[in-house]
């Protein structure tokens, strides 16, 4: 939120402060500043007011220029007018402008010289509200009103407010209020020790037992006040005064017309959102109810929306509802996120229906992030807005129409409340004391709470008055019954008044004292294993990657997942950051498939991306979780219970790849990248783990969202942990990727710890090499060749590695050759040919055994 602080003055009495001391008094409240500008500062040299003498129309040029002769008093140092040329139209002789003379920067460095140009001298320039820095329009310059008293040559700062400072600051989703001139003066007063005088609980026209217009109001949950007054006879010619234009275009919001802006001004300045209807464009009563399925509403920004069962409308029920439910009507607002078309207010417009209500803050947000329409009034309603403000902000709504287009109030006033009265909060007196380790005295407690408005009663011990007075004595348990302002929804919690406390006392009288922190034990094997395994994977080329752990509710019809499969019971997340990723992720190949489209959609055709994280699997009939307060520490037995209810969370490692993984070039052609190749990857992930190589082994399966031809999976010690191969080429279709594509995906918490190996000996003798080519049946997986063959070699076989598959028709159909290099090595001596023989011949005696295999050739 931006304001000034000279419309900060209005409401509280500020000292003469620095921009540093205003920062250093907001940020001791707890508020973020964001900036603080001098406006003064933001325009350098002479800035000053002018008064158009003539001007002459230079032809020739493809757009209009003109030449004018301008009187900046004795600003120039001759007093003699300015020449200057300018391309605006939008002014005449006679008026009076802001002119900046050679020598000036405006804001954005913008230098200002003598020039010549269209053929004219120009010494300086006439400026528009956006070359100053006050606005967005740069459809012309800046012409001053007739009423403000300047002469030619004065300083212009004053005169368009560049003598003001301007504060920018983010308001928490909890503290609402401060988005207001009522709020931030409040706090300002809390700070600096000031008289405050809140404008928002000043007497109000209450309401009146014939309505201003007729309204019902079927869900008192999700608008529980609603008030209406109306005003007739307005000069629909009214402009928007300068000071609320000016003080609208410094907090960033756009004027549009003098009844809307006032809604905007009472927004800013009491932070109530209203709304203003042309009363002559509604054809009945209104309804306020929930939205239903399949209605829509093209709201001002001229887009038409879908609404949706949780969305508030007001609708006028003088218009039929094509979708049936008589005296439903037809939406013409989207309640406090945005109006409609059909009843916005005109330039025509001469009877004007002013609306405040209280909404719901939690349909409030959720509508607004359904819709991405973040408007001003919502941003205030999500986060809170004080239920007793309405008819303080019809009342001033209602004077400053009168006092600038004239009309005539009504004197009915529509007030419908439901607002329930705010709940007391017990507070133990010595609670502060006790959490924050800062004494604070039970009087000091009960001034600072009721300094901001809540209202306190006190029990029947004793609450001391001496301000000398450090604490509350042992075994006192004087306890508070405390009453929060309307305007604070956020104080419901002991702690929450604890916090205010601690604020207004100053958090600077909190010592900071660090605990010493205890020694580390470093990393743990799981995290050690996790670095192991990414390391690897990026020394082999991988990418790594982080993806968001949302996915649709159509993923697993997109991996075809069998309708028993675990994988599709997903855990829904009950606020979604998109409607259309509403669950969380129980493989890590849904999130990291769509990065691959997404690459591949910029251009890039060769991928290998891989991922660490967490998948999410639901515990089913787990119930709900306990419900926690923030007054005390949780029980063990709470914890266990919110505990059993958390989704169980593995952390696995995927990886997937497209293109080629060997690029071609000049040394020759690439290689694609195969199911192999995703298989490999799994192999690495298990060595990188630690996991000896006996005890990997790999098999064919089916499995979805794999080919089924093409699908392995990889088991530790006899138990699957991982799948990978080349996906399916009806999931490839679904997600729009390329034939081919593969992936890995492999549970690393499943996975045992490493053992403890004894380091390898090196043998100093010379090995002996021995190439063997075996054909078994082409259904027959290398890992059982291999297997049979390293268990048969015996204590000899230093390494087994395939290095040719093979296949032909004089193999014979179904039949494949897969040949091995073995290298067999003793520790204390040179192997004789005998003895390498030996050893190869029992290793291919097993392999035919094991897995009827025979010798290429033989």
């Amino acid at each position: 939120m931006r304001v000034s602080v000279s419309w900060l003055r209005e409401y509280v009495d500020l000292p003469d402060l620095s921009a540093a001391e205003l920062e250093r008094a907001l940020v001791d409240l707890g508020i973020e500043v964001e900036s603080i500008v001098d406006l003064s500062t933001t325009v350098t040299g002479q800035l000053v007011v002018g008064q158009v003498l003539d001007i002459e129309e230079l032809t020739g040029f493809k757009k209009p220029i003109r030449f004018c002769r301008v009187d900046v008093g004795a600003a120039n140092g001759t007093g003699e007018p300015q020449e200057i040329v300018c391309g605006a139209r939008n002014f005449a002789p006679g008026d009076r402008v802001v002119v900046i003379l050679p020598g000036g920067v405006l804001p954005g460095g913008f230098a200002i010289g003598a020039r010549k140009t269209y053929g004219r001298n120009s010494h300086g320039m006439i400026c528009s509200a956006k070359e100053l820095g006050l606005g967005d329009d740069h459809s012309g310059i800046l012409v001053l009103p007739e009423h403000l008293v300047a002469a030619p040559g004065d300083d212009a700062r004053p005169v368009v407010g560049l003598d003001d400072i301007v504060v920018e600051v983010e308001v928490t989703p909890d503290r609402g209020y401060q988005m207001s001139l009522r709020g931030l003066a409040r706090e300002l007063a809390h700070a600096l020790g000031l008289d405050y005088s809140d404008r928002g609980r000043t007497p109000a026209t209450p309401g009146t037992p014939t309505p201003a217009y007729p309204v019902e109001v079927r869900d008192p949950v999700g608008c529980d006040r609603f008030a209406a007054r109306m005003v007739r006879g307005v000069d629909p010619s009214a402009q928007t005064p300068e000071w609320m234009q000016l003080r609208l275009t410094v907090a960033g919001i756009r004027t549009i017309s003098l009844p809307v802006d006032i809604t905007n001004y009472v927004m800013l300045e009491l932070g109530q959102p209203m709304h203003a209807f042309d009363a002559d464009r509604l054809a009945g009563p209104l309804v306020v109810r929930r939205a239903v399925a399949g209605e829509k509403l093209t709201t001002l920004d001229g887009v038409t929306r879908a609404l949706a069962p949780e969305d508030m409308v007001i609708c006028d029920a003088g218009l039929p509802n094509p979708l049936g439910g008589d005296g439903d009507g037809v939406p013409i607002s989207l309640a406090a996120v945005m109006g409609g078309e059909t009843s916005e207010v005109l330039p025509s417009t001469v009877n004007v229906l002013f609306e405040a209500a209280h909404w719901d803050p939690a349909m409030v947000g959720r509508t607004a992030r359904r819709h991405k329409l973040f408007s001003e009034a919502a941003k205030r309603w999500e986060r809170g807005v004080d239920p007793a403000l309405p008819l303080v902000a019809l009342d001033r709504a209602v004077a400053l129409l009168t006092a600038y287009a004239g009309g005539t109030a009504g004197d009915e006033v529509l007030d419908i409340n439901h607002v329930a009265p705010r709940t007391p909060v017990t507070l133990p007196v010595d609670l502060p004391s006790r959490r924050v380790g800062v004494a604070y005295p039970p009087a000091r407690v009960v001034a600072l709470l009721e300094q901001i408005g809540c209202t306190v009663a006190r029990g029947a011990d004793r609450l001391t008055e001496d301000p000398g007075e450090v604490g509350v004595a042992a075994g006192d348990t004087d306890l508070l019954s405390v009453t929060p302002p309307t305007w604070r929804p956020d104080l419901t919690d002991p702690a929450d008044l604890v916090e205010e406390v601690v604020r207004l006392d100053g958090y600077d009288k909190v010592p900071s004292l660090l605990p010493t922190a205890p020694p580390g034990r470093g990393l743990t094997w799981q995290q050690r294993r996790n670095r192991s395994v990414s390391r690897a994977l990026a020394e082999r080329g991988y990418v790594e990657v982080l993806a968001h752990p949302f996915v649709a509710t159509d993923l697993a019809d997109q991996f075809a997942l069998p309708a028993e499969d675990p994988r599709r019971q997903a855990v829904r997340v009950a606020n979604p950051l998109s409607d259309e990723e509403p669950l969380l992720r129980t493989t890590l190949l849904g999130p990291l498939l769509g990065i691959v489209r997404r690459n591949l959609g910029r251009g890039l055709r060769d991928l290998a991306l891989y991922e660490i994280g967490v998948v999410f699997q639901p515990r089913p009939g787990a119930g709900s979780p306990p419900t926690m307060g923030v007054d005390r520490r949780p029980t063990d037995a709470e914890f266990a219970a919110a505990d059993a209810v958390v989704p169980h969370q593995p952390r696995h490692v995927a990886v997937v790849l497209t293109g080629d993984i060997e690029p071609a070039g000049w040394w020759g052609a690439g290689r694609p990248a195969s199911w192999a190749d995703a298989v490999e990857a799994g192999r690495e992930v298990l060595a990188a783990a630690g996991i000896p190589a006996d005890r990997i082994e790999v098999r064919a399966t089916e499995y979805a969202p794999w080919h089924p031809g093409r699908c392995a999976q990889l088991l530790v010690d006899g138990v699957v942990v991982g799948h990978a191969g080349e996906l399916h080429p009806a999931v490839l279709a679904n997600l729009e990727l390329p034939r081919r594509t593969s992936a890995m995906e492999l549970d690393l918490d499943a996975l045992p710890a490493a053992p403890v190996l004894p380091a390898p000996g090196v043998s100093g003798f010379p090995p002996a090499l021995i190439d063997v080519a075996l054909v078994v049946e082409d259904t027959v997986p290398a890992q059982q060749v291999q297997q049979a063959l390293t268990e048969g070699a015996g204590e000899l076989l230093e390494s087994v590695r395939l290095f040719d598959v093979y296949a032909s028709e004089q193999l014979g159909a179904g039949r494949k050759s897969l040949a091995y290099k073995l290298t067999f090595r003793a520790p204390d001596r040179t192997l004789t040919v005998e003895e390498a023989v030996a050893a190869r011949d029992a290793a291919v005696a097993r392999a035919t055994e094991r897995v009827g295999a025979t010798l290429r050739g033989a």
